[in-house]
């Protein structure tokens, strides 16, 4: 973001990004830092599953009985698989056990699985290939040196286990956070292209236009369709009805 107190630098900023796969809905939230005071302050009531990568500030919300922790298995696997030109025998064994995994996600996915036949299914299928697995890193992690790759990818894992598996208590629960990384990625093309917000007020209002048109791409619904739609009827709209302007709830 662009130092409007001193000309000519910038200092870093950023957004937080939170989905709810159940609903569709984006949120990007602006931040200056990475500090915890931003989920802490935006999750204060919120109850429920909370499916984060591993970075530590989470950890607040471990004792917090409304809420249920759940690890991404998606940023489990990529320590094995930077290990793997290190320690091919450890790490090929690892990826494929999480092959295994995915290929049973796939599998309810292409059959529609109701989150019933979901829960049946990853508990029939995936919770004895984690057992298995999960003995195996503890084991491995005993065996090889800490700082090494294949040390550092198990030694992830351990601490995160019980939040790793958590995915197998619901079917509604997604066995990584990828959806909503996949809603980072205009975040990523747009930083090579525009390079800096202007101020902190641009980097608020690009933060509420991804969220909006990151909603609308979740839904199926053209981004210009419903921009349009919304600024011609919004000046007469009820205002304690607004929420159903969001591109979640209107139909076009």
């Amino acid at each position: 973001m662009l130092d409007k107190t001193k000309k000519g630098t910038t200092h870093r900023g950023y957004y937080w990004l939170y989905y709810s796969p159940l609903e569709k809905v984006v949120f990007f939230d602006y931040r200056h830092g990475r500090s915890r005071e931003g989920p802490k302050e935006l999750l204060k009531n919120f109850t429920g599953y909370l499916q984060t990568d591993g970075y530590k500030v989470y950890d607040i919300f471990r004792d917090k009985k409304s809420i249920t922790l759940l690890n991404c298995m998606a940023h489990a696997r990529r320590g094995f698989d930077k290990a793997l030109e290190y320690d091919k025998k450890k790490a090929e064994y690892a990826l494929g056990e999480f092959q295994k995994l995915y290929a049973i996600e796939k599998q309810a996915r292409e059959g529609n699985f109701t989150p019933e036949q979901r829960h049946k299914l990853r508990l029939d299928r995936s919770l004895p290939i984690l057992n298995d697995f999960g003995k195996w890193v503890a084991e491995t992690y005993k065996s090889v040196l800490p700082k090494s790759p294949i040390g550092q990818a198990t030694g992830y894992c351990i601490p995160r286990w019980d939040n790793l598996v958590a995915y197998l208590h619901d079917g509604s629960l997604e066995i990584d956070n990828n959806l909503a990384e996949n809603a980072i990625r205009p975040i990523a093309l747009g930083r090579k292209n525009y390079l800096f917000a202007g101020s902190q007020r641009g980097a608020e209002r690009a933060a509420m236009f991804y969220s909006f048109f990151g909603t609308c791409k979740k839904n199926n619904v053209n981004p210009f369709e419903w921009l349009k739609h919304t600024l011609e009827i919004i000046p007469d709209y009820k205002v304690n009805k607004l929420t159903g302007l969001l591109p979640q709830n209107l139909k076009l």
